[in-house]
């Protein structure tokens, strides 16, 4: 039997939603072991002069426990 946990992260990146996602399981892979999923539960972005400066992300990221 698996036990899984989830934890909720933000990520941000000024190229897209979906680098914003990848850089955030990257980082996130750094000190959390066996992901196996990411949900976007989420996506934003920040305006600046009629122009979308930055895409942000509320993910949750799944992974079992040892």
């Amino acid at each position: 039997m698996s036990v899984l946990k989830v934890i909720e992260i933000l990520a941000n990146s000024d190229k897209s939603w979906e680098d914003a996602t990848r850089k955030a399981v990257k980082h996130a892979s750094k000190s959390v072991k066996n992901i196996r999923s990411v949900y976007v539960n989420e996506q934003s972005a920040s305006i600046k002069d009629s122009e979308v400066t930055e895409f942000r992300v509320n993910l949750k990221i799944t992974f079992e426990v040892d």
